[in-house]
């Protein structure tokens, strides 16, 4: 059975923070160190680009990005890891998916409706101010994403599922219209990965502004979590572990054992200090050895370099030959390919020609192989037959032979009592 493919990417806009490790990154390796799957993974820089206009900080979090994936323990000889802008094939499968899609599916891609509503909020005559093309259709360019790799499962939040709906939809409308060259694509979402809380309580998000950044020093990580907003209760007073940012980020990363223990602790009564400090100095722990790799990589962007390209080169080995058959199927063919195409099939008939008469040859080898051992037998039958007729005609002259002295025999004692008998008369 063939291995399904996993195709995640993350957005090169900021720097890469706790809630991208474990919403996507950290899931991500362990599927791709299972073995049980292909597993594609990307910075998805042209998608940076569409919100973020500020090209140092597109720049910098490709580069923070990059190194974090590998600092973490990416292995990619497991994975095929590579930068979106290294696979011209996506923009180009991009504008054949777009010609695809209609203008009112991507009336109603989320991003879109929330940008209409808050002009609309806002008093704003034009209800598409601010709304760039690229806002507009990026869901089109996801689906190219995913649908460049004929990926099966997308990890995504709740958020992003009608994203893989709407490449479900092009996909469907390319195969039906053209050839049946995509897999539909499934998303996969986990409900752990959605509980992830920022700073303020809320969804750990850039947007919020309310992350931890995942390699930051270990000054500005306990900062950080001393800001984490908690409840006014004293110490010695239970908490609620449940309700609890600090004890839900503990617990992220915290075995079972480990994650029982702290909500004692809570249930105990410890103080918000004393929470926060042990925080600090369990996350400080689990992340100082990643944290120093990814420091190296930082100062060594000449390997990371490398590795993204080694990985474009491996993601256009994919990539290349589906590209070549959409081109096809939609019509953007070389002037020659109905002349080659004829010629193919005249090659398709000299060759089922040579078949057949090979084929014919082997049926007649066959034939003779299944009457070699029946000739055989008839030689060997003819043989025994002339054999028995030699030794007929040596028996029937042998007789003969007999019969004639016998007579002859018989003959001379006439003859004597002949004799014998005329003397007394």
């Amino acid at each position: 059975m063939d291995k399904k493919t996993v195709l995640t990417g993350i957005t090169t806009s900021g720097t890469p923070h706790i809630g991208n490790y474990l919403g996507a990154i950290k899931p991500a390796i362990e599927m791709s160190q299972s073995g049980e799957y292909n597993n594609f993974y990307f910075l998805a820089d042209y998608h940076a680009l569409i919100k973020c206009h500020d090209p140092e900080r597109v720049a910098q979090s490709t580069r923070e990005i990059a190194a974090t994936w590998l600092a973490l323990g990416l292995d990619t000889d497991k994975a095929t890891f590579y930068r979106q802008t290294d696979i011209p094939e996506i923009t180009e499968l991009t504008w054949i998916l777009t010609c695809m899609c209609s203008k009112g599916l991507m009336n109603r891609a989320h991003a879109y409706k929330a940008s209409v509503d808050a002009n609309r909020d806002s008093g704003k005559a034009d209800l598409d101010d601010g709304v760039t093309m690229g806002l507009f259709s990026y869901p089109i360019l996801m689906a190219a994403d995913i649908l460049m790799f004929n990926a099966d499962l997308i990890p995504v939040g709740k958020d992003q599922i009608q994203h893989i709906e709407m490449a479900r939809d092009v996909a469907g409308r390319f195969n039906h219209t053209y050839e049946n060259l995509f897999t539909l694509p499934e998303a996969v979402v986990d409900e752990a990965t959605q509980l992830i809380p920022g700073l303020d309580g809320r969804k750990m998000s850039k947007s919020y502004d309310n992350t931890i950044p995942l390699f930051c020093s270990a000054d500005e990580l306990y900062k950080l979590i001393k800001q984490i907003k908690t409840d006014t209760r004293e110490p010695g007073e239970p908490k609620d572990a449940d309700n609890s940012s600090l004890f839900q980020l503990y617990s992220c990363f915290a075995n079972d054992l480990e994650t029982a223990a702290m909500r004692t602790r809570f249930e105990d009564g410890i103080g918000w200090g004393d929470a926060k400090k042990e925080l600090f100095e369990f996350l400080d722990a689990k992340l100082a050895e990643p944290r120093a790799r990814y420091n190296e990589l930082m100062n060594d962007l000449g390997a990371v370099e490398e590795v993204l390209l080694k990985g474009a080169d491996k993601a256009r080995e994919v990539a290349t030959p589906l590209m070549d058959k959409a081109r096809i199927a939609a019509g953007i063919r070389p002037l020659t390919y109905v002349a080659e195409s004829k010629s193919e099939e005249k090659q398709k008939k000299e060759k089922s020609a040579e078949a057949m008469a090979r084929a014919e040859e082997g049926r007649r080898r066959a034939i003779l192989m299944q009457l070699k051992p029946l000739l055989e037998k008839v030689e060997a039958a003819d043989d025994k037959a002339v054999a028995a007729q030699a030794i007929i005609a040596d028996k029937t002259s042998e007789v003969e032979g007999l019969k004639k002295k016998a007579k002859q025999k018989a003959q001379n004692e006439l003859d004597l009592l002949t004799e014998e008998l005329a003397q007394y008369l």
